[in-house]
């Protein structure tokens, strides 16, 4: 019993001894997790997260290469705030610093009337002192300003070197700025002349040591050109300048393309230079040289702001004044301008005269002879006011030795130009000559009333002014694309269909021939295509022939309803050109087709026919007649224009005859027929027969055309 006791003791210690064992394991584990994990996240939430952090037991373990020794410090101090600094094991690190850049050495000098300053970094081993008194010599009075900083730092390659041949090179320039840096020596300098510049730049270039790299700005003043002066020539040996003057690069350029364009061959030269009379110069010699190139013999001179310009005899008086014209009224305002025609011998003086001509879009350009600078600029004033502010370019001269009341005469023919819509008017001593179109069929009575009025009655005139219809306003006439735009709205909104491959006009059609006939009204000045067209169903032949007789069968409709068809070609393009897709019925009807194409914008007279210029272009075209089967007919059956605006109006006019007068007018025409001539009637001799009681005369003719 006693052994049984003493066993079940010792197990009881053993037993005791193992939980203990495991409860006090247990215990360090929980307390080595929580206190790294407490000081983990103290470590990341103050930025040491390069701190790598272990337990063992109670002992914390800090390792990890902190950036700086400073912040390695700081990071320990936190972990003590957290754990007892006893059971802190601290194997920290911190990075190997790098090598402290040197820095970029430069040396500035800078040498004018005021001595030499130094700038910049240097090494400290440089003999700062022994630079100052090498450059004292060279400053003189003024001496030498050292602002330089030296650094510990060794001297960098081909320092030395660059830094003696930047000295050497201030020793020589006394206006310079002289940049060093290793390897590097940069030169801007000012000298006295273009000579010495070239000078300087050679002597740099030659100097520099071969393992060093050179940059210089060497510049030299202008020189003063008194007076500025530019001289061009075109003779038989060509053009070319006598001397050329420029105040920048950018008008250098500018002239001597001016040149290049008026003929000049070869290198050109324009010397740059101080002293130009304008800003204008490039502007007033790219004119002058212009105009000596339009003249082609004689020369051109400028001294300053004056302009002397020769052109020999050759040069037509014409010429002579268009160009001088030209160039007189639109040079700058500063430059003037003498000209002279050199006379031709025992030649007659040619006769004084001012041109306004006026385009169908309002350009209005006026040339000639005016008595002075003063009425120049009264008859472009006048011209402005006229005939529209924008639209005015004058290009006339003075001439001093102009008749007495020419400024009147000039001033009057613009006033008559006024009445144009495009024309001249031609001004000389002992006639207005006035010639172009209008709108207005009074133009010459009003033209007339207006010299008149101004020169009086016994003013010699030629007026040859036309009226179109078509410019005058009350008249309101459609222009050519108009025509064809309402002429296409029309078959837009009724199309002319035909039978089935056939060129015949189908019946549910005819109001669309109604339609088109009216949409010709005042149209039948312009010549336009009716363009047939087909889908792709049949060989390709017969769908172009077909689309032929059927653009032709158009115009005979057209024809039929009284509309004058001089101004229409039948053109037939087959399957060509379709609109829609030709694999649906859809498409196919689209494709069948009549269109109506612009050929000319001008209008023809009225009544004439455009034969001549289709046959000349091998296109087909229309005469005026048409026979049964849709092709144009024969010469000798070709009614004449009159008789098928007679045949068109008659119905009109016989609206109201009795049965017996169209028998009766029947009768007369078998009469006719049976009577019939043996030749042809033609367009130049017509059939004649004497009128019956029973003949169908037309309604009285209005007196006023414009109405009614």
């Amino acid at each position: 019993m006693r052994t049984r006791a003493t066993l079940l003791t010792i197990a009881a210690f053993v037993l005791a001894l193992v939980v203990s064992a495991v409860i006090a394991g247990g215990a360090a584990t929980v307390i080595e997790k929580s206190t790294k994990q407490e000081v983990r996240v103290a470590m990341e939430a103050q930025g040491y997260g390069w701190m790598n952090i272990h337990t063992d037991g109670l002992q914390v373990v800090l390792a990890g290469t902190a950036p700086t020794e400073a912040e390695r410090f700081r990071a320990v101090s936190e972990v003590d705030k957290y754990v007892d600094s006893s059971r802190v094991v601290d194997n920290t690190d911190t990075e190997v610093a790098k090598d402290i850049t040197p820095p970029a050495f430069s040396l500035e000098m800078l040498r004018n009337e005021n001595g030499i300053s130094l700038i910049g970094l240097v090494p400290a081993s440089i003999d700062r002192k022994a630079i100052v008194e090498k450059l004292s010599k060279v400053a003189g009075e003024e001496g030498v300003t050292d602002m330089l900083e030296s650094a510990d730092y060794p001297m960098p390659g081909n320092w030395d070197e660059a830094m003696q041949f930047g000295l050497r090179t201030l020793e020589t320039l006394p206006r310079s700025k002289v940049s060093v840096t290793a390897g590097q020596v940069s030169v801007q300098a000012i000298t006295d002349s273009v000579a010495e510049k070239g000078r300087v730049e050679t002597s740099l270039a030659r100097s520099r040591p071969s393992n060093l790299k050179l940059d210089f700005d060497i510049s030299a003043p202008r020189p003063v050109i008194t007076p500025f002066t530019l001289r061009f020539i075109v003779d038989k040996d060509g053009a070319r300048f006598d001397a050329c003057s420029a105040d920048t690069e950018k008008a250098r350029d500018r002239i001597l393309a001016a040149a290049r364009a008026a003929g000049a061959k070869g290198t050109l030269s324009c010397t740059i230079g101080m002293g130009t009379p304008s800003t204008d110069w490039a502007t007033a010699a790219e004119m002058a040289i212009k105009a000596m190139g339009q003249l082609g013999a004689g020369s051109v001179t400028f001294s300053d702001a004056d302009i002397a310009l020769d052109a020999k005899p050759t040069v037509p008086q014409k010429t002579f004044d268009d160009v001088v014209g030209e160039l007189e009224s639109n040079l700058p305002p500063v430059f003037s301008l003498k000209a002279t025609l050199e006379p031709v011998p025992n030649a007659t003086a040619a006769e004084a005269e001012f041109i306004a001509t006026r385009d169908g879009k309002g350009q209005v350009e006026l040339k000639g002879r005016v008595v002075d600078a003063r009425q120049r600029e009264a008859v472009e004033s006048f011209a402005r006011a006229k005939l529209g502010h924008d639209n005015v370019h004058g290009a006339t001269r003075v001439d001093k030795e102009l008749p007495a009341g020419w400024p009147v005469r000039t001033l009057a023919g613009i006033e008559a130009l006024a009445v144009l819509h495009d024309g001249t008017v031609t001004v000389t001593p002992k006639k207005i000559t006035v010639s172009g179109t209008s709108g207005d069929a009074q133009a010459s009575d009003t033209i007339s009333r207006i010299l008149t009025s101004q020169l009086g009655e016994g003013v010699q005139m030629d007026l040859k002014v036309s009226y179109d219809k078509r410019l005058d306003p009350t008249l309101a006439l459609p222009t050519g694309k108009e025509c064809v735009a309402r002429l296409n709205g029309a078959l837009a909104k009724q199309k002319v269909n035909f039978d089935p491959g056939s060129a015949q006009v189908s019946t549910d059609s005819l109001p669309a021939l109604d339609a088109l006939a009216g949409a010709m009204k005042n149209c039948t000045e312009f010549r336009m295509e009716v363009a047939g067209y087909t889908d792709n169903q049949g060989r390709e032949e017969m769908n172009l022939q077909l689309s032929q007789e059927r653009a032709q069968a158009v115009i005979r409709g057209l024809l039929d309803r009284g509309i004058l068809i001089g101004n229409l070609v039948a053109k037939g393009y087959g399957e060509d050109q379709p609109i829609a897709t030709n694999d649906t019925e859809e498409g196919r009807e689209e494709n069948r087709r009549i269109e109506f194409v612009l050929l000319d914008e001008a209008p023809v007279d009225e009544g004439e026919t455009s034969a001549a210029d289709a046959a000349a272009e091998g296109e087909p075209h229309w005469d005026g007649a048409v026979t049964d089967d849709g092709t144009p007919a024969t010469e000798d059956a070709a009614p004449t224009e009159d008789a098928q605006t007679d045949g068109a109006a008659q119905p009109a006019a016989d609206a109201t005859e009795t049965p017996g007068d169209a028998a009766a007018t029947d009768a007369a025409a078998t009469d006719t027929t049976d009577t019939g001539a043996t030749e042809p009637a033609t367009q130049d001799e017509l059939p004649v027969e004497t009128p019956g009681d029973a003949t169908p005369r037309p309604k009285t003719r209005p007196q006023d055309l414009t109405k009614g």
